[in-house]
Parts: structure tokens; C-alpha cells; sequence
């Protein structure tokens, strides 16, 4: 008698959190399509931004690890066709289409029970490319000898872009080699990171 009102219990259970997420995601579709000006601003401000991008990581990183996959980068930015979440993910050997439907499903649930339907956003889950982004130390380390480009929040030796082959890193740096000199580029500093053309066979 208490397996039948587990079981019950368990079907209720499944049932309304169901038609939950059915209607989040409803509204969630709504928003993004009205992309309402004002809404938008505020989503955008730099502080917002960051947070919600830790929360998407804390929420991602276990589900890619559990299905033995990376959670490389991700991205949240209004391109031509509205708010995108761009979750980029590998795995030894490639990722898949079907990988990185299965994660797009996944996290599209996750992230539907954790956020509410102010979320204006589309969910793309792809792989990284050959211009794959760096975001951790770990990145810069494993893919020493590799041609990369640096974008910097602030001027270093008067540029804000470079564009050579990563070498060694410290606790505070990465070092990059640019024709004849080496410049070291504060990990605080850094805006954003990607290889170029690294395509592997």
C-alpha cells in the first residue's frame, strides 16, 4: 500500500512539475519575441551579466560532467536576432550533433526550473570550433604553442588586441609571443580569448 502512495505521490509530483516548466517556457518564448527595449537595457547592464553567467555555469558544468563532456565557455549577448545564451561544449574525440542536442534539452529544463520567464533569451549549445574560445587557466596551459588572439579590457603597451603564439602562464599572466617579444598579459585583464584556426584532425 505505501509503493502505491509513493508511486502516486511520484506521478503527481512529475505531472505538475510538467505543465511548470510547459508554462515558464511559454512565457520565456513570449519575452523573447517582444524584446521589450527597456527590458533589455537593464538585462544587459555588466553586473547582471556576470551573475547570471555564474549561475548558467554552476548549473551546466555537473550536467556536462555527468555525461562525460565540457563545459567550455559561454556566451550571453544580443546579436541581430535577439538575446543569445550560447553554451559551447567538448569532449575527447569531438562533440556531436547529437551531443549537443541532448545538452540543449537538458539544460533548456534546468534552466526553466532555476530562472523565471524573465529570462529573454535563445538557448544554443554548440561546439567550440576551430576558434575555440579560452576561458581558464587550464585552456591557456593545454594549448601552449598555439596561435591565439587576446582582446584586453585596458590598454597593454598601448594595444588592446594581440594576436600570437601562447607560451607559459603564471599565477597572475599569460604570456604570449608577438614577432620578436613577449608580453604578459594579466588574466584580470583579459576581455576575451580564442585560438585561430586550430583545426585538428
Amino acid at each position: 500500500m505505501n509503493d502505491k502512495r509513493r508511486a502516486a505521490a511520484r506521478f503527481c509530483f512529475l505531472h505538475e512539475l510538467y505543465f511548470m516548466i510547459k508554462s515558464q517556457r511559454k512565457k520565456r518564448k513570449k519575452l523573447i519575441k517582444s524584446q521589450e527595449p527597456e527590458f533589455a537595457g537593464r538585462k544587459f547592464s555588466l553586473k547582471n551579466k556576470e551573475e547570471f553567467i555564474a549561475k548558467v555555469k554552476n548549473l551546466t558544468e555537473p550536467l556536462c560532467e555527468a555525461h562525460g563532456m565540457e563545459l567550455v565557455h559561454i556566451e550571453y549577448r544580443r546579436e541581430s536576432r535577439g538575446v543569445i545564451l550560447r553554451i559551447y561544449i567538448d569532449k575527447p574525440g569531438g562533440i556531436t550533433l547529437d551531443d549537443c542536442v541532448f545538452i540543449n534539452r537538458q539544460l533548456e529544463d534546468i534552466l526553466d526550473l532555476h530562472f523565471d520567464s524573465s529570462g529573454s533569451y535563445g538557448l544554443e549549445v554548440s561546439s567550440p570550433g576551430h576558434d575555440r574560445p579560452l576561458s581558464k587557466k587550464l585552456d591557456f596551459e593545454k594549448f601552449r604553442g598555439k596561435v591565439a588572439r587576446i582582446k584586453t579590457i585596458a590598454p597593454i603597451n598601448g594595444q588592446k588586441n594581440f594576436k600570437g603564439i601562447l607560451l607559459d602562464i603564471s599565477e597572475k599572466a599569460i604570456n604570449i609571443s608577438l614577432d620578436d617579444k613577449t608580453v604578459a598579459i594579466p588574466f584580470k585583464e583579459v576581455k576575451s580569448a580564442r585560438l585561430v584556426n586550430n583545426f585538428e584532425f
